[in-house]
Protein backbone atom coordinates (compact mmCIF):
# COMPACT_ATOMS: atom_id res chain seq x y z
CA UNK A 1 0.00 0.00 0.00
CA UNK A 2 1.08 3.43 -0.99
CA UNK A 3 2.24 5.33 1.89
CA UNK A 4 0.09 7.99 1.48
CA UNK A 5 -3.05 5.98 0.98
CA UNK A 6 -2.50 4.69 4.29
CA UNK A 7 -2.04 8.14 6.06
CA UNK A 8 -5.09 9.48 4.45
CA UNK A 9 -6.95 6.37 5.39
CA UNK A 10 -5.44 6.42 9.31
CA UNK A 11 -6.78 10.04 9.29
CA UNK A 12 -10.03 9.17 8.89
CA UNK A 13 -9.86 6.55 11.39
CA UNK A 14 -9.10 8.47 13.87
CA UNK A 15 -10.81 8.74 17.63
CA UNK A 16 -11.48 5.28 17.45
CA UNK A 17 -9.22 3.57 20.40
CA UNK A 18 -11.43 1.57 22.40
CA UNK A 19 -10.11 2.53 26.38
CA UNK A 20 -9.59 0.00 29.07
CA UNK A 21 -9.45 -3.19 26.59
CA UNK A 22 -7.15 -5.79 27.19
CA UNK A 23 -4.23 -5.58 24.42
CA UNK A 24 -2.46 -9.13 25.16
CA UNK A 25 -4.09 -10.63 21.65
CA UNK A 26 -1.26 -11.27 19.68
CA UNK A 27 -2.00 -8.67 16.73
CA UNK A 28 -2.12 -10.88 12.97
CA UNK A 29 1.31 -11.98 11.79
CA UNK A 30 2.52 -9.63 8.65
CA UNK A 31 3.84 -12.24 6.15
CA UNK A 32 0.05 -14.13 7.01
CA UNK A 33 -1.54 -10.69 6.54
CA UNK A 34 0.27 -10.71 3.04
CA UNK A 35 -1.96 -13.89 1.60
CA UNK A 36 -5.10 -11.56 1.91
CA UNK A 37 -3.07 -9.10 -0.39
CA UNK A 38 -2.20 -11.44 -2.92
CA UNK A 39 -5.59 -13.01 -2.78
CA UNK A 40 -7.57 -10.24 -3.35
CA UNK A 41 -4.71 -8.71 -6.08
CA UNK A 42 -4.77 -12.31 -7.88
CA UNK A 43 -8.77 -11.59 -7.90
CA UNK A 44 -8.41 -8.03 -9.22
CA UNK A 45 -5.70 -8.92 -11.95
CA UNK A 46 -8.32 -12.46 -12.64
CA UNK A 47 -11.21 -10.01 -13.59
CA UNK A 48 -13.02 -11.34 -11.75
CA UNK A 49 -13.84 -8.62 -9.06
CA UNK A 50 -13.22 -4.91 -10.32
CA UNK A 51 -11.85 -3.65 -6.81
CA UNK A 52 -12.22 -3.85 -3.03
CA UNK A 53 -11.14 -2.16 0.09
CA UNK A 54 -10.40 -4.02 3.22
CA UNK A 55 -9.94 -3.27 6.84
CA UNK A 56 -9.14 -4.75 10.01
CA UNK A 57 -8.76 -2.92 13.53
CA UNK A 58 -7.43 -3.98 16.52
CA UNK A 59 -7.74 -2.51 19.90
CA UNK A 60 -9.01 0.39 18.12
CA UNK A 61 -6.11 1.36 15.34
CA UNK A 62 -6.21 0.15 11.95
CA UNK A 63 -3.64 -2.97 11.31
CA UNK A 64 -4.31 -3.88 7.53
CA UNK A 65 -5.75 -1.31 5.25
CA UNK A 66 -5.58 -2.16 1.94
CA UNK A 67 -7.20 -1.00 -1.71
CA UNK A 68 -7.19 -2.85 -4.73
CA UNK A 69 -8.17 -2.54 -8.49
CA UNK A 70 -10.61 0.32 -9.23
CA UNK A 71 -14.09 1.81 -8.41
CA UNK A 72 -15.43 1.33 -11.65
CA UNK A 73 -13.91 -0.17 -14.87
CA UNK A 74 -15.00 1.97 -17.21
CA UNK A 75 -14.04 5.29 -15.71
CA UNK A 76 -10.80 2.84 -14.31
CA UNK A 77 -10.22 5.09 -11.25
CA UNK A 78 -8.56 3.71 -8.25
CA UNK A 79 -10.06 2.09 -5.03
CA UNK A 80 -9.80 5.02 -2.14
CA UNK A 81 -10.39 4.90 1.43
CA UNK A 82 -13.80 7.56 0.37
CA UNK A 83 -15.11 5.36 -1.92
CA UNK A 84 -18.65 4.88 -1.28
CA UNK A 85 -20.90 1.62 -1.93
CA UNK A 86 -23.75 -0.01 -1.84
CA UNK A 87 -23.79 -1.81 0.95
CA UNK A 88 -27.40 -3.51 0.66
CA UNK A 89 -28.28 -5.51 3.85
CA UNK A 90 -25.85 -4.29 6.45
CA UNK A 91 -28.02 -1.36 5.91
CA UNK A 92 -30.30 -3.47 8.67
CA UNK A 93 -27.99 -3.39 12.07
CA UNK A 94 -27.75 0.07 11.67
CA UNK A 95 -31.86 0.35 11.42
CA UNK A 96 -31.91 -2.07 14.11
CA UNK A 97 -29.70 -0.11 16.15
CA UNK A 98 -32.26 3.32 15.87
CA UNK A 99 -34.73 0.97 16.63
CA UNK A 100 -32.77 -0.32 20.14
CA UNK A 101 -32.26 2.95 20.75
CA UNK A 102 -36.08 4.19 20.96
CA UNK A 103 -36.99 1.17 22.97
CA UNK A 104 -34.29 1.81 25.26
CA UNK A 105 -36.01 5.62 25.21
CA UNK A 106 -39.09 3.68 26.01
CA UNK A 107 -40.68 5.36 23.03
CA UNK A 108 -40.91 1.51 21.24
CA UNK A 109 -41.54 -1.66 23.00
CA UNK A 110 -40.43 -5.58 21.76
CA UNK A 111 -43.71 -6.57 22.75
CA UNK A 112 -45.79 -3.75 20.65
CA UNK A 113 -47.78 -4.88 17.76
CA UNK A 114 -46.89 -3.99 14.46
CA UNK A 115 -50.84 -2.55 13.74
CA UNK A 116 -50.02 -0.04 16.87
CA UNK A 117 -48.23 2.08 14.50
CA UNK A 118 -49.43 0.60 11.27
CA UNK A 119 -53.08 -0.12 11.68
CA UNK A 120 -52.98 -2.01 8.34
CA UNK A 121 -51.22 -4.63 9.77
CA UNK A 122 -54.48 -5.78 12.45
CA UNK A 123 -55.72 -7.69 9.11
CA UNK A 124 -52.56 -9.90 7.65
CA UNK A 125 -53.35 -13.04 7.18
CA UNK A 126 -51.16 -16.29 7.20
CA UNK A 127 -50.97 -18.08 3.89
CA UNK A 128 -51.17 -21.49 3.76
CA UNK A 129 -50.85 -23.89 0.73
CA UNK A 130 -53.34 -26.30 0.87
CA UNK A 131 -53.89 -29.62 -1.71
CA UNK A 132 -57.40 -29.37 -3.32
CA UNK A 133 -59.41 -32.88 -4.12
CA UNK A 134 -58.24 -32.85 -7.71
CA UNK A 135 -54.73 -32.36 -6.66
CA UNK A 136 -54.33 -28.89 -7.31
CA UNK A 137 -52.71 -26.56 -5.26
CA UNK A 138 -54.41 -23.34 -3.20
CA UNK A 139 -54.02 -20.79 -0.99
CA UNK A 140 -55.90 -20.69 1.98
CA UNK A 141 -55.69 -17.53 4.36
CA UNK A 142 -56.25 -17.89 8.29
CA UNK A 143 -55.65 -15.59 11.28
CA UNK A 144 -52.13 -14.81 12.67
CA UNK A 145 -51.74 -17.12 16.18
CA UNK A 146 -50.77 -13.55 17.40
CA UNK A 147 -50.30 -10.27 16.07
CA UNK A 148 -47.08 -9.36 14.31
CA UNK A 149 -44.86 -7.81 17.06
CA UNK A 150 -41.64 -5.41 16.72
CA UNK A 151 -39.89 -8.10 18.49
CA UNK A 152 -40.87 -10.67 15.13
CA UNK A 153 -39.92 -7.71 13.30
CA UNK A 154 -36.33 -7.07 14.75
CA UNK A 155 -35.53 -10.84 14.67
CA UNK A 156 -37.32 -11.78 10.95
CA UNK A 157 -39.66 -13.72 12.74
CA UNK A 158 -42.53 -11.82 11.13
CA UNK A 159 -43.96 -14.31 8.28
CA UNK A 160 -43.09 -11.10 5.88
CA UNK A 161 -40.80 -12.78 3.38
CA UNK A 162 -38.75 -11.63 0.39
CA UNK A 163 -40.26 -12.73 -3.03
CA UNK A 164 -37.47 -14.79 -3.69
CA UNK A 165 -37.52 -16.86 -0.74
CA UNK A 166 -39.91 -19.45 0.47
CA UNK A 167 -42.29 -21.48 -1.41
CA UNK A 168 -43.90 -20.53 -5.07
CA UNK A 169 -46.58 -19.55 -3.91
CA UNK A 170 -44.86 -17.02 -1.72
CA UNK A 171 -43.31 -15.83 -4.98
CA UNK A 172 -46.25 -15.49 -6.98
CA UNK A 173 -48.29 -14.21 -4.53
CA UNK A 174 -45.46 -11.22 -4.12
CA UNK A 175 -44.99 -10.78 -7.92
CA UNK A 176 -48.40 -10.26 -8.26
CA UNK A 177 -49.10 -7.58 -5.60
CA UNK A 178 -46.37 -4.95 -7.49
CA UNK A 179 -44.36 -3.75 -4.15
CA UNK A 180 -42.02 -2.14 -6.37
CA UNK A 181 -44.69 -0.38 -8.30
CA UNK A 182 -44.19 3.39 -9.17
CA UNK A 183 -43.43 5.89 -6.45
CA UNK A 184 -43.91 4.92 -2.64
CA UNK A 185 -41.97 5.72 0.87
CA UNK A 186 -41.72 4.00 3.32
CA UNK A 187 -44.89 4.51 5.16
CA UNK A 188 -46.46 3.14 1.50
CA UNK A 189 -44.20 0.51 1.27
CA UNK A 190 -45.41 -0.86 4.72
CA UNK A 191 -49.05 -0.35 3.46
CA UNK A 192 -48.15 -2.65 0.40
CA UNK A 193 -46.83 -5.42 2.78
CA UNK A 194 -49.47 -5.47 5.10
CA UNK A 195 -51.65 -6.19 2.44
CA UNK A 196 -49.52 -9.56 1.32
CA UNK A 197 -50.03 -12.72 3.59
CA UNK A 198 -47.37 -13.87 6.06
CA UNK A 199 -45.33 -16.91 4.46
CA UNK A 200 -45.54 -18.21 8.46
CA UNK A 201 -47.37 -17.93 11.72
CA UNK A 202 -45.35 -14.63 13.35
CA UNK A 203 -42.63 -16.01 15.86
CA UNK A 204 -42.14 -19.93 14.50
CA UNK A 205 -39.65 -19.31 11.66
CA UNK A 206 -36.83 -17.02 10.85
CA UNK A 207 -37.65 -15.96 7.70
CA UNK A 208 -35.25 -13.16 5.99
CA UNK A 209 -37.27 -10.61 3.82
CA UNK A 210 -38.77 -6.96 4.04
CA UNK A 211 -38.77 -7.01 8.18
CA UNK A 212 -36.67 -4.30 8.56
CA UNK A 213 -38.23 -1.97 5.90
CA UNK A 214 -41.26 -2.05 7.87
CA UNK A 215 -39.37 -1.08 11.38
CA UNK A 216 -38.30 1.69 8.84
CA UNK A 217 -41.23 2.85 8.61
CA UNK A 218 -42.14 2.43 12.28
CA UNK A 219 -39.14 4.36 13.44
CA UNK A 220 -40.18 7.64 11.06
CA UNK A 221 -43.99 7.45 12.66
CA UNK A 222 -42.07 7.31 15.69
CA UNK A 223 -39.82 10.04 15.73
CA UNK A 224 -41.65 12.24 13.13
CA UNK A 225 -38.95 12.37 10.73
CA UNK A 226 -37.64 10.40 7.49
CA UNK A 227 -35.56 7.39 8.07
CA UNK A 228 -32.55 9.19 7.01
CA UNK A 229 -33.10 11.96 9.63
CA UNK A 230 -33.74 9.52 12.28
CA UNK A 231 -30.85 7.94 11.23
CA UNK A 232 -28.35 10.78 10.78
CA UNK A 233 -29.27 12.84 14.11
CA UNK A 234 -29.22 9.71 16.19
CA UNK A 235 -26.38 7.50 14.22
CA UNK A 236 -24.45 9.18 11.63
CA UNK A 237 -23.73 12.39 12.70
CA UNK A 238 -22.59 11.65 16.18
CA UNK A 239 -20.33 8.31 14.95
CA UNK A 240 -18.74 10.66 12.26
CA UNK A 241 -20.37 8.74 9.42
CA UNK A 242 -20.65 11.68 7.47
CA UNK A 243 -20.96 9.69 3.88
CA UNK A 244 -23.55 6.78 4.42
CA UNK A 245 -26.97 8.02 2.82
CA UNK A 246 -29.69 6.75 0.79
CA UNK A 247 -29.29 9.56 -2.25
CA UNK A 248 -25.94 10.58 -3.27
CA UNK A 249 -26.37 13.88 -4.69
CA UNK A 250 -22.86 15.88 -5.56
CA UNK A 251 -20.97 14.98 -8.44
CA UNK A 252 -18.16 14.18 -5.85
CA UNK A 253 -20.03 11.82 -4.53
CA UNK A 254 -20.97 10.12 -7.83
CA UNK A 255 -17.57 9.84 -9.00
CA UNK A 256 -16.74 8.41 -5.82
CA UNK A 257 -19.53 5.45 -6.36
CA UNK A 258 -17.76 1.86 -6.54
CA UNK A 259 -19.75 -0.18 -9.73
CA UNK A 260 -19.99 -4.06 -10.27
CA UNK A 261 -18.44 -5.67 -13.42
CA UNK A 262 -21.24 -5.47 -16.34
CA UNK A 263 -21.77 -8.70 -16.20
CA UNK A 264 -22.94 -8.44 -12.74
CA UNK A 265 -26.68 -8.57 -13.99
CA UNK A 266 -28.37 -8.76 -10.85
CA UNK A 267 -26.59 -6.03 -8.50
CA UNK A 268 -26.93 -3.37 -11.82
CA UNK A 269 -30.59 -4.31 -11.90
CA UNK A 270 -30.77 -3.91 -8.34
CA UNK A 271 -28.93 -0.61 -9.15
CA UNK A 272 -31.61 0.71 -11.43
CA UNK A 273 -34.41 -0.01 -9.06
CA UNK A 274 -32.69 2.17 -6.48
CA UNK A 275 -31.67 4.88 -8.52
CA UNK A 276 -35.52 4.54 -9.82
CA UNK A 277 -36.68 5.16 -6.56
CA UNK A 278 -34.73 7.70 -4.48
CA UNK A 279 -37.54 8.29 -2.26
CA UNK A 280 -37.74 4.84 -0.94
CA UNK A 281 -35.22 5.14 2.18
CA UNK A 282 -34.88 1.47 2.21
CA UNK A 283 -34.49 0.12 6.19
CA UNK A 284 -33.47 -3.19 5.25
CA UNK A 285 -31.08 -2.46 2.61
CA UNK A 286 -30.93 1.17 0.84
CA UNK A 287 -28.16 2.63 2.46
CA UNK A 288 -24.63 3.66 0.67
CA UNK A 289 -21.41 3.80 2.96
CA UNK A 290 -17.82 4.19 2.68
CA UNK A 291 -15.32 1.34 4.35
CA UNK A 292 -14.74 4.35 7.07
CA UNK A 293 -17.89 4.92 8.19
CA UNK A 294 -19.11 1.61 8.58
CA UNK A 295 -15.77 1.09 10.74
CA UNK A 296 -17.04 3.03 13.14
CA UNK A 297 -20.39 1.99 13.55
CA UNK A 298 -18.34 -1.36 13.73
CA UNK A 299 -16.17 -0.20 16.68
CA UNK A 300 -18.98 1.23 18.34
CA UNK A 301 -20.18 -2.60 18.66
CA UNK A 302 -17.16 -3.83 19.57
CA UNK A 303 -16.94 -1.24 22.26
CA UNK A 304 -20.33 -2.66 23.73
CA UNK A 305 -22.52 0.49 22.24
CA UNK A 306 -20.14 3.30 23.52
CA UNK A 307 -17.96 4.82 21.11
CA UNK A 308 -15.81 8.25 21.65
CA UNK A 309 -17.28 8.85 24.95
CA UNK A 310 -21.04 8.73 23.54
CA UNK A 311 -23.11 5.96 24.48
CA UNK A 312 -25.58 4.75 22.20
CA UNK A 313 -27.17 2.18 24.16
CA UNK A 314 -27.62 0.55 27.65
CA UNK A 315 -25.51 -1.87 28.40
CA UNK A 316 -29.13 -3.84 29.10
CA UNK A 317 -30.09 -2.76 25.65
CA UNK A 318 -26.87 -4.08 24.05
CA UNK A 319 -26.94 -7.08 25.37
CA UNK A 320 -30.32 -7.90 24.46
CA UNK A 321 -29.27 -6.54 20.82
CA UNK A 322 -26.11 -8.97 20.44
CA UNK A 323 -27.94 -11.79 22.45
CA UNK A 324 -29.31 -15.03 19.80
CA UNK A 325 -32.81 -14.49 19.88
CA UNK A 326 -33.74 -17.23 18.09
CA UNK A 327 -31.91 -20.14 19.50
CA UNK A 328 -33.52 -23.53 21.64
CA UNK A 329 -36.47 -22.26 23.68
CA UNK A 330 -37.61 -19.30 21.28
CA UNK A 331 -40.19 -21.47 19.43
CA UNK A 332 -38.49 -20.75 16.45
CA UNK A 333 -37.53 -22.95 13.52
CA UNK A 334 -34.39 -22.64 10.75
CA UNK A 335 -35.60 -23.36 7.14
CA UNK A 336 -33.75 -24.25 4.03
CA UNK A 337 -33.11 -20.22 3.58
CA UNK A 338 -31.16 -19.76 6.93
CA UNK A 339 -28.75 -17.25 6.52
CA UNK A 340 -26.81 -16.42 9.69
CA UNK A 341 -24.79 -19.32 9.46
CA UNK A 342 -23.46 -22.13 10.69
CA UNK A 343 -23.11 -21.85 14.59
CA UNK A 344 -24.66 -18.48 14.37
CA UNK A 345 -27.91 -17.38 16.18
CA UNK A 346 -29.74 -13.64 15.64
CA UNK A 347 -29.93 -11.31 18.05
CA UNK A 348 -31.90 -7.98 16.77
CA UNK A 349 -30.54 -7.37 13.50
CA UNK A 350 -27.38 -9.24 14.11
CA UNK A 351 -25.85 -12.36 13.44
CA UNK A 352 -24.30 -13.55 16.74
CA UNK A 353 -21.78 -17.23 17.26
CA UNK A 354 -23.52 -19.56 19.63
CA UNK A 355 -21.60 -22.63 18.93
CA UNK A 356 -18.78 -23.91 17.14
CA UNK A 357 -21.48 -25.12 14.80
CA UNK A 358 -21.66 -28.18 12.67
CA UNK A 359 -18.66 -28.20 10.13
CA UNK A 360 -15.49 -30.50 10.77
CA UNK A 361 -13.46 -28.14 11.32
CA UNK A 362 -15.60 -25.43 12.54
CA UNK A 363 -16.24 -22.20 10.65
CA UNK A 364 -13.33 -19.43 11.79
CA UNK A 365 -14.35 -17.31 14.62
CA UNK A 366 -15.13 -17.13 18.49
CA UNK A 367 -17.79 -16.97 20.25
CA UNK A 368 -19.98 -14.10 20.46
CA UNK A 369 -18.74 -12.69 17.57
CA UNK A 370 -21.20 -10.72 15.93
CA UNK A 371 -21.41 -10.03 12.22
CA UNK A 372 -23.45 -9.26 8.45
CA UNK A 373 -23.12 -9.02 5.09
CA UNK A 374 -25.08 -8.28 2.10
CA UNK A 375 -26.30 -9.16 -1.36
CA UNK A 376 -23.79 -7.09 -3.33
CA UNK A 377 -20.45 -8.34 -1.42
CA UNK A 378 -20.23 -6.34 1.54
CA UNK A 379 -19.29 -8.21 5.02
CA UNK A 380 -17.92 -7.23 8.13
CA UNK A 381 -17.43 -9.04 11.54
CA UNK A 382 -17.14 -8.34 15.58
CA UNK A 383 -15.12 -10.24 17.62
CA UNK A 384 -14.69 -9.28 21.44
CA UNK A 385 -12.36 -12.14 22.17
CA UNK A 386 -9.57 -10.96 19.92
CA UNK A 387 -10.84 -7.45 20.58
CA UNK A 388 -11.18 -6.59 16.59
CA UNK A 389 -13.38 -5.41 13.68
CA UNK A 390 -13.17 -6.52 9.62
CA UNK A 391 -14.71 -5.27 6.93
CA UNK A 392 -14.80 -5.58 3.42
CA UNK A 393 -16.22 -3.75 0.79
CA UNK A 394 -16.76 -5.07 -2.68
CA UNK A 395 -19.33 -5.07 -5.52
CA UNK A 396 -19.99 -8.20 -6.76
CA UNK A 397 -23.08 -10.37 -6.66
CA UNK A 398 -21.60 -13.45 -9.11
CA UNK A 399 -18.48 -13.73 -6.75
CA UNK A 400 -19.44 -13.20 -3.20
CA UNK A 401 -20.94 -16.60 -1.98
CA UNK A 402 -16.78 -17.51 -2.78
CA UNK A 403 -15.07 -14.59 -1.80
CA UNK A 404 -16.41 -13.63 1.59
CA UNK A 405 -15.85 -16.42 3.40
CA UNK A 406 -12.57 -17.27 1.72
CA UNK A 407 -11.91 -13.48 3.16
CA UNK A 408 -13.09 -14.49 6.69
CA UNK A 409 -10.79 -18.03 6.79
CA UNK A 410 -7.61 -15.88 5.51
CA UNK A 411 -8.59 -13.36 8.39
CA UNK A 412 -8.37 -15.86 11.17
CA UNK A 413 -5.27 -17.66 9.61
CA UNK A 414 -3.21 -14.27 10.76
CA UNK A 415 -3.58 -15.23 14.15
CA UNK A 416 -1.93 -18.36 16.34
CA UNK A 417 -4.14 -22.01 15.81
CA UNK A 418 -5.50 -21.52 19.78
CA UNK A 419 -7.77 -18.13 18.48
CA UNK A 420 -8.70 -19.38 14.88
CA UNK A 421 -11.66 -21.12 15.35
CA UNK A 422 -14.00 -21.55 18.21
Amino acid sequence: MQRREFLVGAAMLAGTVARGRATDIPAPAPDKLQRITAFFENEVTAGRLPGAVILIQQHGKPIYFKMFGVRDVRTRLSMTPDTVFAIHSMTKPITSLAAMMLIDEGRLALADPVSKYIPSFAGTKVGLEVTKPDGSLALDLVPPIHPVTIRDLMRHTSGISYDYIGGKWVELAYKAANIFEGQFDNREFAERVAKLPLARQPGTLWRYGHSTDVLGSVIEIITKQTLYDALKQRVFDPLGMTNTKFVLTTSDELERMARPLPSDQILLDAEHERLAHPEWQSGGGGLLSTITDYQRFSQMLLNGGEFDGKRYLSPAAFKDMTTDQIGPGSGVARDYFYFPGDGFGYGYGLAVRTDPGNAKPPPPGSIGELKWDSGSGTYFGVDPRLDMVYVLMQQTQNERGRITPAFKELVYDTFPPDLRRP
